[in-house]
């Protein structure tokens, strides 16, 4: 059970090392290395066997985690290649994106005062959720060719792309609850 903490999150899922992968067949490997690892059928082993069960367990979860998610996992394979996707030195946006994000912004401030706020809002997240799949699938494309590490620094800056979309829409989504 030790080395399996040696492993990245792939190889513990036993999935190929790549962006596009079958959600449906993630989930399954989360059930069964779950029921393989879970904490009580470790309750009458030695306590370093209840430590190390428990271990596995969290970084089961955490790994589950990581994987179903495009963002975290997109980051997470930048990890893997030893790029940081929050080095302070570089926050290089491009100005097209930060203007749309500009308007994007003032768009919620607008939404706020108008009588049809709600409607206005499910379209924003609509817009938001069609931005989020684009650069899934830009993404998908990036990582298919890693080795390449023009590709691995585009992918990076959808990253950010992506980290920005994920905090509007929560926002998108707290001005949503405001008005329920």
């Amino acid at each position: 059970m030790h080395s399996e903490f040696e492993k990245n999150y792939f190889i513990l899922f036993g999935l190929p090392v790549r962006y596009s992968i079958d959600l449906p067949d993630l989930q399954i490997r989360y059930r069964e290395l779950q029921k393989k690892f879970h904490p009580d059928k470790f309750a009458s082993g030695s306590d370093a066997e209840r430590r190390l069960a428990s271990q596995m367990a969290a970084q089961i979860n955490a790994g589950y985690q990581t994987l179903k998610s495009p963002l975290a996992r997109g980051r997470y394979l930048l990890q893997l290649a030893g790029i940081d996707l929050d080095d302070e030195r570089d926050t290089q946006m491009t100005p097209a994106f930060l203007m749309e994000q500009m308007e994007m912004r003032e768009n919620l401030d607008a939404a706020r005062e108008n009588e049809n706020t709600l409607a206005l809002l499910q379209g924003m997240i609509k817009t938001v959720e069609a931005a989020m799949n684009s650069r899934v699938s830009q993404l998908s494309d990036l990582f298919e060719e890693s080795d390449d590490q023009e590709n691995l620094l585009v992918a990076r800056n959808c990253l950010r792309e992506m980290q920005f979309l994920e905090k509007f829409r929560k926002d998108i989504e707290q001005t949503e609850d405001e008005y329920l």
